[in-house]
């Protein structure tokens, strides 16, 4: 016979203390029908009788009494935990943990966690920058970050903003080297690329070609797998080279970086922030949910508009004659 033992056990326990069984299925808001089911189910189960039973009181057998003092405690704690997780949702403290590729993540999350700190103070973030897709029930991540696809199945998926992939030079490289004025010009320009942790590859550009998206092999003459490194080759006037947009953005805009070769800047890519089951979210994780979406969905910050491009493009480039 099936027997479902935290209802059967809850029954038995609230007979026990309450002395009614009428009053133990009130307690459970179930009705007395089935409240006597659990109770008979249990009975059976154990093979014993837990009360003595007339048609005005219960009193427990020995049997009973030994089960209430065995089972009494551990229910009393398993009631305690259920309650501690429901309070704990709400919240915010504890930690949050959250993953994201190396690359681009400085500039687009750090104003959010910044922001996100001083808002909520007890919490611990724990942020793990990473372009290995690893596993996120095993490490227990609760935000991620990524371009393109979901990672893993069931997550729910939510788009901040196309990633630009710009080709990009200092102007004191285009007054020593001048500008490619094609693709099939870049094998005679200084070039970097980035060199993927996980195998040692260097990775090709990636740049659009009429209406479609190709892969675009360079013959680095620097190689690295630190943004941070190869953007201070590309401002000190050493190499062009392909940057997203979150890190070139404000630097193309001050007129320290100009894009170049623009009918090939791919943008086919977007950011994605990623989490589980929003109905089972902690407060904590909700909030850096919310604040993340709010301040990076389609963000001026990591977006250069066509015209913006053009005209730093246009500036660069006179500027480099000059």
């Amino acid at each position: 016979m099936p027997i479902n033992e935290l209802r059967s056990i809850t029954t038995f326990v609230r007979t026990a203390e309450l002395g009614s069984l009428s009053q133990a299925a009130a307690a459970q808001q179930i009705s007395p029908q089935a409240a006597s089911k659990a109770l008979g189910q249990l009975e059976q189960y154990l093979g014993v009788r837990l009360f003595h039973r007339t048609t005005r009181s219960m009193s427990l057998t020995e049997e009973g009494q030994r089960f209430l003092e065995a089972v009494q405690p551990s229910l009393i704690g398993f009631q305690q935990a259920l309650t501690t997780v429901r309070q704990s949702k709400n919240e915010l403290s504890g930690p949050l943990r959250i993953v994201g590729p190396r690359t681009v993540l400085h500039a687009v999350i750090g104003p959010v966690m910044d922001e996100y700190c001083r808002l909520y103070p007890e919490v611990q973030l724990d942020v793990q920058l990473d372009d290995r897709i690893g596993n996120w029930v095993e490490d227990r991540i609760d935000v991620g970050f990524r371009l393109g696809n979901s990672p893993q199945e069931g997550l729910v998926a939510r788009r901040l903003f196309p990633m630009q992939l710009i080709i990009c030079a200092a102007p004191s490289y285009l007054r020593k080297h001048g500008r490619p004025h094609s693709l099939y010009e870049l094998g005679a320009h200084r070039c970097s690329a980035f060199r993927r942790a996980s195998d040692g590859r260097v990775v090709p550009w990636r740049v659009r070609v009429g209406d479609s998206m190709q892969d675009q092999p360079v013959n680095p003459v620097f190689c690295t797998n630190d943004e941070a490194i190869e953007l201070r080759a590309v401002l000190a006037g050493e190499v062009i080279a392909q940057l997203a947009a979150p890190t070139a953005a404000h630097l193309i805009r001050s007129g320290q970086l100009v894009p170049i070769l623009l009918d090939n800047m791919a943008d086919n890519y977007s950011l994605f922030i990623y989490y589980g089951s929003r109905a089972a979210q902690p407060a904590r994780v909700r909030r850096f949910i919310d604040l993340a979406v709010d301040r990076l969905t389609d963000s001026a910050d990591f977006l250069l508009s066509r015209e913006e491009l053009t005209l730093a493009h246009e500036r660069g480039v006179e500027g480099a004659r000059s």
